[in-house]
């Protein structure tokens, strides 16, 4: 071989061993994925159960992505907190130097995080926060949970349909409350029906009786509803129970959190009736969804699974499918580009991330609360499939 040809090929191989080694070495690295959630204050059960969902794929899976064992590292920043949120980010990256952001249980999260990731260009996976606009405020956001807009179109478009004609609005003063207030505005009017009043209450510790009975005042047929899941929506349908607003023929119609599994319970016969549009329900009927409600329960007795969990769950299982495409390289532009598009079947069903938006294509239900072997379900009547997030449309 002459001497060209032969100095040719030995940097070819050096390049293809330096290259082999690189990849050996980033296969043999932890894969650090780093949490940011509510574990304290009112939201902490959202933190909860992301973690739990989190931990029940890892558990699943022998935690190994691509020959990757992975560490879970937990900061907790209180609720709607931003600045605790930056700052847990900031450790996360700087300190823990983890490979992939997850968690924000709400929108404020979200937002204080998003400039971090783009700074660090570090994969960022929501699965909680609910806005549309999250997935804009960085190239590095992916969704896996759900937009409150995504929710909301199918119950405005289903109360249209089944003659309820005026409707009162009552929201939490934030960004998916405006979300879910403009699609139902927009998706109601749009098929002949009349918005006749709008409230929007403090997302920290709001006083329902003014608005309760400007509600009933106004004789409404429904009351559309979004609030943060948790005592607030407790304390929601306790008060509309009390001022007899059913008996006086005003129904409720809702986005799916309302009767999120980890609350019905507590709500107990005043959830009964209720309509909602969800992407999840415990009692979805699917062998994915009963072979994950049986795992959940035998991994965390006393808990039921809800829509929060399963995000927790499918964020884990897009991490490792999309690591399963770039050889376990978790770069934030590789990660990226390789997650979109990204389908498979999660327990709520068959799910997609659009490659264009980076949020998540899903099957919302029409759904109505009825007791069902002695327990509260929200039982499917009605689906959309493939639906995409209608605020950015």
């Amino acid at each position: 071989m002459k001497p060209k040809n032969l100095a040719r090929w030995s940097a070819v191989l050096a390049a293809c061993t330096l290259s082999l080694t690189a990849t050996l070495a980033v296969a043999a690295e932890p894969l650090k994925v780093g949490l940011v959630l509510p574990m304290s204050g009112p939201f902490s059960s959202y933190g909860k159960h992301i973690e739990n969902g989190a931990r029940l794929y890892l558990q699943q899976t022998g935690g190994v992505f691509s020959g990757r064992k992975v560490e879970l590292i937990i900061k907790d920043d209180t609720g709607v907190a931003p600045e605790i949120s930056k700052r847990a980010a900031q450790e996360l990256i700087v300190k823990d130097k983890v490979d992939v952001l997850a968690g924000f249980g709400l929108t404020p999260s979200a937002f204080a995080v998003a400039p971090i990731a783009t700074q660090a260009k570090t994969p960022m996976i929501i699965m909680n926060a609910a806005t549309s606009s999250i997935t804009t405020k960085s190239d590095y956001i992916l969704r896996v949970s759900h937009t409150l807009p995504q929710d909301t179109a199918p119950i405005a478009s289903w109360a249209a349909q089944n003659k309820i004609k005026k409707v009162y609005t009552l929201v939490a003063d934030f960004g998916p409350g405006h979300d879910a207030e403009a699609q139902f505005k927009k998706t109601f009017t749009a098929a002949g029906g009349e918005v006749i009043g709008e409230v929007r209450t403090p997302v920290k510790n709001p006083d329902f009786a003014p608005f309760l009975q400007r509600i009933r005042d106004a004789k409404p047929e429904a009351v559309f509803l979004f609030l943060p899941p948790g005592e607030q929506t407790i304390a929601f349908m306790k008060g509309f129970e009390e001022r007899g607003m059913g008996k006086a023929g005003i129904r409720i119609i809702a986005t799916g959190d309302l009767t999120s599994e980890d609350l019905i319970d507590a709500m107990g016969n005043n959830a009964l009736g209720v309509v909602n549009s969800f992407h999840y329900s415990e009692a979805h009927n699917s062998p994915e969804n009963k072979a994950y409600v049986q795992a959940y329960y035998k991994a965390y007795p006393g808990y039921r699974p809800n829509f929060m969990s399963v995000s927790g769950y499918d964020g884990m299982q897009l991490i490792a499918k999309t690591l399963e495409k770039t050889g376990g390289d978790a770069s934030g532009d590789k990660f990226v580009a390789a997650a979109k598009g990204m389908s498979w079947t999660s327990p709520r069903g068959p799910i997609s991330i659009d490659p264009q938006t980076r949020d998540i294509i899903q099957t919302i239900y029409i759904r109505k609360v009825e007791r069902v072997g002695g327990k509260l379900q929200n039982v499917e009547f009605d689906e959309v499939p493939n639906f995409k997030d209608p605020g950015k449309q």
